[in-house]
Parts: structure tokens; C-alpha cells; sequence
């Protein structure tokens, strides 16, 4: 039985799922349920991963309380504490270190792999690509990069979707929420995703400036890493823009200055 204080207010960041801020009086709370009926070819919506992954970390202090999860008809549900903060908006600096610390942890989770070398990132941009229609289409596809970057062998637990709007700021530090897309790959994805100019324009108004991208890598401290996402940005780019085509055609025109900035980036 529900209490008859709660109250309910209804979250308007996400782009995908159902999102409520629980107002008890005490400790307020966030329950999301999962959309099921749009398919994301970039960004997964797995309510089971999401509950586990916060089970796994919840020790770690950057990700919020999980309560419970479960499923209400055909649908999923996760219930967890609300965590306090605004979306991300600047120091670069603690973003590199929360995701080196992420990418550290030692997990044991059931995880789908994540793209892994440009073979991988060029087929998944030609998945997304089968879909447009657009004549934009043809241009992006004659962008594709050349080379060859082959694939790691060491791979972790990368968040998938580390973009401003999902990082918390506040005077405890960083809270890492929405994690229904996580993945076991290279690292060069989250790297990717958080410094995307397409992202930050999305989910900040503005993309970042190469001294916030060069100042950022400097603090991710993993030189070998950051190499290896210099030498994969243009394909990382590529895909990214493929992306924004798709979301472009499918209703979201919010991504047309998204999809310009990527194609500059490549």
C-alpha cells in the first residue's frame, strides 16, 4: 500500500524511460520504468542490467542506493535512492577520475561486449546507416575512415552512456546515474560518449573546448588509453554522427547542430 503523503513529480530529463522523484519526507527516492517500445541501435534499455550493475557498485559511493526492481506487467521498474546534484556542467578533472575509477573496478556481471576496434565501430555505424533514409545518407557513408585499429584484449566495465545529463554534481562529489546500457568493452567508449561534441551540445549547450578535451585526458591518467581513443575518434566520431542522422529521421531535430558538430569532429 502506497502512503498517502507520498508525492509523485514526474522527471523530465531522460529521453527514453518513465522517470518519478518520490517526495516522502525523509529520504525522496527516483522509480523509473522502462520504455520497451523504442528500439535505440546506439543505447540499450536493459532494466536487469541497470539493477545489477547498481547492486555491484553500490560500495564504490558514485552510484545512487538501489531499493528494489521488478516488473509490473510487461514492463520493468527500478527503484533507488535519489541522488542529490544538477547535471553535470564543468570540471572536466573529476569526470576523468571517476571514470578511471570506473574502469578499474574488478566486476563479475553477465554483460553484453561493447564495440571493440574499428571493425566493430565501423559495422555498427553501417547497422545504424542501413536504417536512414535521408540523402545525408550517402554523404556520411562516403565519410567513412580508413585504417585499421585492431581490438583490446583488456577489457572492463565501461557505463555506455556517460554523457552531462548523467552525471550529478554536488558538494559529495559525482553520482553516475541511468546505467541500463552498460557493457563489458574498451574504455574508449565512455572516453567517447562523455567528450562527444554531439553529447555535450545535447546535454549542456555547448560542446567541449580542446583544451577541456586535452586538460580531460591529461587527468584520466592512462596514456595508453588516451592514445588509443585519439587514434579511434574519427570512427567513434563516425558512428556518433550516424547516430544523430537516425535520430534526426526519426522525430528528434534537436540533433541536426548534433550531427554537424560530429561530422567536424571526424
Amino acid at each position: 500500500m502506497i502512503d498517502p503523503t507520498v508525492r509523485f513529480e514526474v522527471q523530465y530529463g531522460g529521453r527514453t524511460n518513465r522517470v518519478w522523484k518520490v517526495l516522502s519526507g525523509k529520504n525522496d527516492s527516483v522509480l523509473k520504468l522502462y520504455c520497451t517500445g523504442f528500439h535505440n541501435p546506439l543505447f540499450r534499455n536493459d532494466a536487469r542490467l541497470e539493477a545489477n550493475c547498481l547492486r555491484a557498485l553500490g560500495s564504490f559511493g558514485f552510484v545512487p542506493n538501489l531499493r528494489a526492481a521488478g516488473s509490473f506487467g510487461n514492463d520493468s521498474w527500478v527503484y533507488y535512492d535519489h541522488a542529490p546534484g544538477a547535471p553535470w556542467r564543468d570540471d572536466v578533472d573529476g569526470v576523468a577520475l571517476l571514470l578511471r575509477k570506473l574502469h578499474q573496478i574488478p566486476v563479475s556481471l553477465n554483460l553484453p561486449n561493447g564495440c571493440n576496434g574499428s571493425d566493430d565501430l565501423d559495422q555498427h555505424a553501417q547497422r545504424i546507416l542501413s536504417t536512414c533514409r535521408s540523402g545525408e545518407k550517402a554523404s556520411l557513408l562516403a565519410m567513412r575512415p580508413q585504417g585499421h585499429i585492431p581490438p583490446i584484449g583488456d577489457l572492463c566495465l565501461i557505463h555506455g552512456d556517460p554523457v552531462a545529463g548523467n552525471i550529478l554534481q554536488s558538494a559529495a562529489g559525482l553520482t553516475l546515474i541511468d546505467w541500463q546500457c552498460p557493457a563489458l568493452g574498451d574504455p574508449c567508449e565512455d572516453l567517447a560518449m562523455f567528450l562527444s561534441p554531439a553529447m555535450q551540445q545535447l546535454y549542456r549547450g555547448a560542446p567541449l573546448s580542446e583544451a577541456e578535451v586535452t586538460q580531460f585526458l591529461a587527468a584520466y591518467g592512462q596514456p595508453e588509453i588516451t592514445e588509443r581513443y585519439r587514434v579511434l575518434r574519427p570512427w567513434l566520431a563516425w558512428r556518433m554522427a550516424a547516430y544523430c542522422l537516425w535520430r534526426i529521421e526519426t522525430g528528434a531535430p534537436d540533433y541536426a547542430p548534433a550531427y554537424e558538430l560530429e561530422i567536424a569532429a571526424m
